[in-house]
């Protein structure tokens, strides 16, 4: 059996060449038959190594965007990285801690939720300007709001926004909604996928709903076995037929 990747395996393995392009990579883990959450939410699908890709991850990127969604069902608080982590990024012109950025349409949010109160740095949440101003003015004692003139979210213009904020590379954690949104938009740059080694059938869903589109090719760039888990690096290709 495989053994378990280290940390600088896969700081190698999942390294940004060119930190100061905007992207937009996903973080996701599914099951062997397709299944994205085991008993309601995706943390039921990973394990220690899973984690351990996570924690990578997060500490490569600049900012952590989530859907309101999955901050309710997977409970998110405030991310911290462990300090040996932010003096890495320190060292390498990178800030200490990346902030979390909430995607909510219609802000659902309160502003007693873990997901502010617990930040280590000031969070972000991306809207739109037909938003219950009410609500706007709440969370805007306790965030950056990124708000969209119109009636909806506009996705590239909040990953437009971020990166003028400094914070060009997005790593996104969910859900299948945001995910499905981000395609639509035309802005998902990469995937890094966990193929955990367990089958669920039911009714889970995929890792990605919303409006079809058009098949996206991705590029293979690596297949690492880690134990128990599969991990899988896919980069952008152009449109299947363009």
């Amino acid at each position: 059996m495989p053994a378990s990747l280290g940390r600088e395996a896969l700081l190698d393995a999942y390294a940004i060449d060119d930190r100061a392009t905007p992207s937009v990579r996903m973080n996701f883990v599914t099951s062997l038959d397709g299944a994205a959450t085991l008993d309601g939410r995706s943390g039921g699908l990973g394990n220690a190594d899973d984690q351990r890709l996570m924690g990578v991850l997060r500490a490569l990127a600049d900012v952590i965007l989530v859907g309101a969604g999955t901050v309710r069902v997977e409970g998110y608080g405030g991310v911290r990285l462990p300090d040996e982590v932010a003096e890495w990024r320190v060292a390498r012109g990178i800030a200490p801690q990346p902030p979390l950025a909430v995607v909510s349409s219609r802000l659902d949010l309160e502003p007693g939720h873990p997901f502010f109160t617990d930040a280590t740095v000031r969070p972000f949440v991306v809207t739109h300007s037909a938003a219950p101003t009410d609500r706007r003015e709440a969370l805007a004692e306790v965030a950056d709001l990124i708000v969209h003139p119109g009636d909806a979210v506009d996705l590239r213009h909040a990953i437009d926004e971020l990166a003028a904020r400094g914070l060009p590379q997005v790593l996104c954690e969910g859900g299948p909604h945001l995910f499905g949104a981000l395609l639509a938009a035309g802005i998902v740059d990469e995937l890094c996928l966990s193929l955990s080694s367990v089958l669920v059938s039911g009714d889970a869903g995929r890792i990605a709903t919303g409006v079809e589109v058009p098949p996206q090719r991705m590029r293979l760039v690596h297949a690492l076995p880690a134990d128990e888990m599969l991990f899988l690096r896919y980069t952008r290709e152009q449109s299947v037929g363009g």
